[in-house]
This record gives C-alpha cells, structure tokens and sequence, in this order.
C-alpha cells in the first residue's frame, strides 16, 4: 500500500464514520470507507483521479 500521511474527509460529512476519506499519496490518491480504516484503500493515478472529479462535477452541473 501506498504511504499515507493524512487522510481527508468533506467537512460536510456526519461524525457517523459513513463517508469515504481521501490522501494523496506519492504515486496519486487513495481512498478508503470511513467505516474500515484498516480494511483497506483503492489507488487511483493522478490523471484517473482528476478525470473522476471531473465527471462528478459534469454531472451535477447536468452536463
């Protein structure tokens, strides 16, 4: 696994440990479930990463 040293979640989120958490890493950004913070993380490529921010942003402008 990638090494980690701070892991980030919205500021909109609840204090309920159901959100995903984020940390760039040296080799792009991993992501994990608030709920299993030891279970485990996906590694997205910077370039994979912008390209899924991207989408959300489409889709909620309904682009």
């Amino acid at each position: 696994m990638a090494s980690v040293k701070h892991w980030r979640k919205s500021s909109r989120s609840s204090s309920q440990a159901n959100c995903v958490e984020v940390a760039a890493t040296e080799h792009g950004v991993a992501a994990r479930d608030s709920k299993r913070p030891h279970g485990g993380s996906l590694l997205f490529s910077r370039a994979r990463w912008n390209d899924f921010l991207r989408s959300l942003s489409e889709e909620r402008s309904g682009n």
